[in-house]
């Protein structure tokens, strides 16, 4: 309990944290006043006055937040407000939280290439390790074993391998494996998995541990991020399509995913904050009301027709904004609460 409390505070606190504080820099480099900078909500721990920003600490140690001067009509507008600013101005800000959280993702996964290099998972069938207490031990079955069939079926790649194992769960399967030159069959029962639910032998594959240069990390880290935004899009398209079950994660699932990778290392944590600070860019960008966006459309709109949103269809598009993001929120708490 205690390490899923403190990774969820890690992993909010640093995503939140470095979304705000790229609305916060931008708008202080365009010549917007700042009210508060805050770290964490609640009531306040510390605060300290420094010009015209006021630097707070507060209780609750998840993320933080910005009061940038003049966001609404309501407010009183000075030459240092937000809805004084030009509009290229005002986009930087809204986008800069977003733009943030993508450079927060590269950055990481830059530095766990270079620090820690990279796994390279063989795709042929040959046996890296066996998992103790499997089918594949009971029937000793040893690391550098190249299986050559399983049940009379043809193993060429190491993805074949599961795809047939599946069909023969929970019965005696000939698995015929090359060793040292010699062709030996075992027989043996696939174990049926718990967390995935399917038959397996319980081997992994080779893996070999590769290490970078500082410049050559980056060029990955470019890739990678590239394609788990890549991946996320496709993913979002066909949810929203229908292509694809809607299966989504509240507070209390990533809280319990961010506790089970931190038990396995500090770096899988590391990897999952910048996964999840790509998940929070995208999903800010999203053209929603209330979400920066949505905000985002609007700006576009008012720089293209020169004028702003009349007051009255700001409401409302609020109010629709604010609904949709309570329809989510309530879909993704009765997600986390039916896995339980």
């Amino acid at each position: 309990m205690g390490i899923t409390i403190a990774a969820t505070v890690f992993v909010f606190s640093l995503i939140v944290f470095v979304h705000e504080f790229g609305h916060f820099m931008t708008a202080k480099l365009t010549g917007m006043q700042v009210d508060e900078f805050a770290i964490g909500f609640g009531p306040k721990i510390y605060s300290h006055q420094y010009g015209a920003t006021l630097y707070s600490l507060r209780a609750v140690p998840l993320g933080g937040f910005n009061r940038i001067a003049g966001m609404t009509e309501e407010e009183e507008l000075n030459e240092k407000s937000f809805l004084n600013k030009p509009v290229r101005s005002r986009l930087l800000v809204i986008a800069a939280g977003a733009i943030m959280n993508f450079i927060l993702a590269f950055v990481l996964i830059w530095g766990i290439t270079f620090a820690v290099g990279t796994m390279d998972v063989s795709s042929e069938p040959v046996v890296g390790s066996v998992i103790a207490d499997s089918a594949a031990e009971h029937a000793s079955m040893q690391q550098g074993d190249r299986i050559i069939s399983i049940g009379g079926t043809a193993i060429d790649t190491w993805s074949d391998i599961s795809k047939v194992v599946a069909k023969h769960s929970k019965e005696v399967v000939p698995v015929v494996v090359k060793r040292d030159g010699e062709t030996i069959t075992l027989e043996m029962i696939p174990k049926t998995d718990t967390q995935s639910n399917r038959a397996v032998l319980g081997v992994m594959p080779v893996i070999t541990e590769q290490s970078h240069g500082f410049f050559e990390s980056a060029g990955m880290a470019v890739t990678r991020t590239g394609t788990i935004c890549k991946m996320m899009l496709v993913g979002l398209y066909e949810m929203v399509t229908g292509a694809q079950k809607a299966e989504v994660a509240g507070p209390i699932g990533v809280a319990q995913l961010a506790g089970q990778v931190a038990s396995v290392g500090f770096v899988n944590l590391l990897m999952f904050t910048a996964f999840l600070s790509l998940n929070l860019g995208i999903l800010n960008l999203l053209p929603i009301p209330m979400l920066d966006g949505g905000y985002i459309i609007l700006l576009i709109l008012e720089g293209i027709t020169r004028r702003r949103m009349p007051k009255q269809a700001l409401r409302v598009i609020q109010t629709v904004g604010m609904v949709i993001l309570g329809a989510l929120f309530i879909f993704a708490m009765f997600q986390d609460i039916s896995r339980f």
